[in-house]
This record gives structure tokens, sequence and C-alpha cells, in this order.
């Protein structure tokens, strides 16, 4: 069974549709982590500051077959209209993995038994 990491960078305030959407297509487990990021873009606010707000980076690491349509599924939250985007998602292959939770992977092999 081969593996991919997909990492999204989403803004705060869409974290829980993103987890919805990521659970939804068949993600069952993740890690959040809180960030900062600065676009190519400043937003100016008062007194010419600038605030690009908080995000939310999500890690999750699934079957590569699944990988795709998790990813598409937060990308249609963060782009509905195909054209700017709220954040980032993207998939990286996974070389070696330990430590992985073994009902996960009965998870991911019942799921591509189904669609087989």
């Amino acid at each position: 069974m081969k593996f991919s990491l997909l990492v999204a960078i989403v803004p705060e305030e869409m974290e829980q549709e993103c987890i919805d959407a990521a659970t939804e297509a068949g993600a069952v487990g993740m890690t959040l982590m809180s960030g900062r990021g600065i676009g190519g873009e400043r937003k100016k606010t008062f007194f010419g500051l600038t605030y690009e707000g908080s995000q939310s980076v999500m890690l999750m690491t699934l079957e590569k077959g699944l990988s795709l349509k998790v990813l598409k599924a937060i990308r249609d939250l963060l782009s509905p209209s195909g054209e700017d985007s709220k954040g980032l998602v993207m998939t990286l292959p996974v070389e070696h993995l330990g430590g992985i939770d073994m009902s996960q992977i009965k998870r991911f092999e019942e799921r591509l038994r189904h669609e087989v």
C-alpha cells in the first residue's frame, strides 16, 4: 500500500469546514497546527499596519488513491468558483512510514475493497 501526505493550509475560520470535508471524503485522522502566513500582497489595516490572519495547517497521512479525493474536497471549499483560493492544499509522496495506527490501515483496505 502506498501513502501520501496531504498538507492543507487554510484560514482558521474555515478549519472545521475543512475537517468535515476531509472526514466525509474518507480521512480518518489528522494533525492540526496553527500558523501565520505572508502572502504576495500584504493587506493594509488601520495606521498602515498589515494583518494576514491566522491559519491552520492540516497534515494527513492517507492511502495514495484516497488522497486525491480528500484534496479535491478541501480545494472545492477553498476555491468554490475555481478562481481566487483562500488557502493551499497539496499532496507529497511518502517513501517510508512508521507508527501509523493499524486501524487506519484496515479502514483504507476496506475502502479499497468496496471500490473494486
